[in-house]
């Protein structure tokens, strides 16, 4: 049995973190893909738990050889996926969860078109923006920043193959399961494996 590739997007301050950590609870045969960077770890972190901590030519060296199904700068700083780990779950039959943004979903999808991507709506704007306040992490500037970066992805909605609207997390979770369900019983997926499903 093959796995199935689920890739979360959507605004920061959405939830995604938390729906992931939601899914995974709930099962365990999920796998979470982690993300390699070039920037410094921050306290707490723990290399390949967290992130895959690299330097900036390991990073340059991964992008020619093809290591990575999506990478993006960030600032000064460079975030991928690691394709190896991601494959070798899959081919094991685990279900895998990216959760990246808008940009690399779609590099996923053209490199991987058997992923499915879901976009991770707010219940409005203006609790987007409440949910930012109360993390308390970030200034004013970022938080408008944020906003603004937030209207440019929502313009992306439309690439993605499942819209879910994080107004309860237990409810956004039940929603994504329901997908995976669903998605596993398309005729492609149960051709794949040989007319079997999960």
């Amino acid at each position: 049995m093959r796995g199935l590739l689920l890739v979360l997007s959507g605004p920061s301050g959405v939830g995604k973190g938390t729906i992931c950590q939601a899914l995974c609870q709930r099962h365990n045969r999920i796998a979470v893909s982690v993300s390699a960077t070039t920037r410094a770890p921050r306290p707490g972190e723990t290399d390949g738990v967290h992130y895959f901590f690299v330097s900036r030519e390991r990073f340059r060296t991964m992008i020619e050889r093809n290591e990575l199904l999506e990478w993006a700068q960030v600032y000064q700083d460079f975030y991928g996926t690691p394709r190896a780990p991601v494959a070798r779950s899959l081919a094991e039959g685990r279900d895998v969860v990216l959760e990246i943004d808008v940009q690399g979903a779609l590099q996923v999808k053209e490199k991987l078109p058997a992923a499915v991507l879901v976009f991770i709506y707010p219940p409005s704007l203006e609790e987007l923006e409440r949910r930012l306040r109360r993390r308390g992490t970030d200034a004013e500037e970022r938080i408008a920043r944020r906003l603004e970066w937030a209207r440019s992805e929502l313009e992306a909605m439309p690439k993605y193959d499942y819209v879910v609207v994080n107004d309860r997390v237990e409810a956004a979770v039940a929603k994504i399961e329901a997908i995976m369900v669903a998605e596993k019983c398309r005729p492609v997926y149960f051709t794949a494996q040989g007319g079997k499903t999960s």
